[in-house]
């Protein structure tokens, strides 16, 4: 989790009257009390729907020009968006440097707690400069207090810079409010631990991070209705779900799917075009080029 400042008594930082007595209440009284605060996050997060909806348009806008999506946070919320980052070759056949997770300490704070590297301003500057960040990028500070100075370090350097800057926050007002173009405040209240922001704020921030992530790549096309098209089949569950994509999405057996498959280089999208347009895998690849990859838009070439 990252601290606040001196003088800056955040959201999070404070007592919650209603967990005062945890400690002294039945194992499933506790889940109980826990399970109603996280009941709370999800109306919290909706407060912030039209800067989250804000954010993924002007990051999509960018990735579409070339660009990147650049997380950063220490502690938790650098882990969080290290996490979500690392999702994205998989899920969505990214490019290993498209989507990017920043953490202060560097790579050994993933996974050993490295407390007072969140202090330092200057690192997380120079981390957003050794990625030579350009106009073209958009890079998202997390952190819970608003306040922490290698995720305000390096928002203030990617400014600079020309990137979209989005900051991630539990807390408003808040420092972070004037370095970023957008801010998107999750305000979930006190802790259930008093200060322990791995708990509502970092589950407020992964449904963020699973929104901008999720949002962007579905304007960039990576999805066909809610079929994830395309997946990198990079194991035998993937294989699976490959196959049964290209079956749903083409209304067809799971056999002649996987023949399709085969057909196409395991591209999924190539397979769904090339079916549903009854086209060869080399005219399928020329409809989505054409259509930005989009398997809509190369559907739609059918009927021009």
């Amino acid at each position: 989790m990252d601290k606040p400042r001196s003088g800056h008594i955040t959201t999070t930082e404070t007592r919650n009257p209603a967990t005062m007595d945890i400690d002294t209440v039945s194992t499933l009284e506790m889940v109980r009390i826990m399970n109603a605060q996280d009941a709370t996050i999800a109306a919290a997060v909706a407060t912030a729907l039209p800067q989250i909806a804000g954010a993924i348009d002007g990051i999509a806008v960018r990735m579409r020009e070339g660009g990147r999506l650049i997380y950063m946070g220490s502690g938790t919320s650098g882990r969080l968006g290290i996490l979500d980052a690392s999702e994205c070759p998989p899920t969505f056949n990214t490019a290993g440097d498209l989507v990017v997770g920043l953490i202060a300490g560097g790579p050994p704070a993933i996974t050993q707690a490295r407390e007072g590297a969140e202090d330092d301003r200057q690192s997380g500057a120079q981390d957003v400069a050794d990625l030579d960040v350009t106009h073209l990028d958009s890079v998202v500070g997390i952190t819970s207090s608003g306040s922490t100075p290698y995720v305000l370090g390096g928002m203030a350097e990617a400014r600079q810079r020309g990137a979209l800057v989005i900051g991630l926050t539990c807390n408003h007002p808040a420092p972070i409010d004037d370095y970023g173009e957008i801010t998107i405040a999750v305000v979930v209240g006190p802790e259930v631990i008093t200060g322990s922001t791995r708990l509502k704020a970092g589950t407020a921030q992964k449904i963020v991070l699973n929104m901008l992530s999720t949002g962007v790549m579905i304007r960039l096309g990576k999805t066909y209705g809610n079929l994830m098209v395309d997946v990198r089949a990079t194991n035998a569950k993937l294989r699976d779900r490959a196959r049964r994509i290209v079956a749903q999405a083409c209304n067809i057996p799971e056999d002649e799917a996987t023949q399709a498959l085969a057909d196409c280089d395991q591209e999924v999208k190539t397979a769904i075009v090339a079916i549903l347009n009854e086209v060869s895998p080399e005219t399928a690849r020329r409809q989505l080029a054409a259509g930005n990859g989009m398997v809509r838009q190369a559907l739609a070439s059918r009927h021009e």
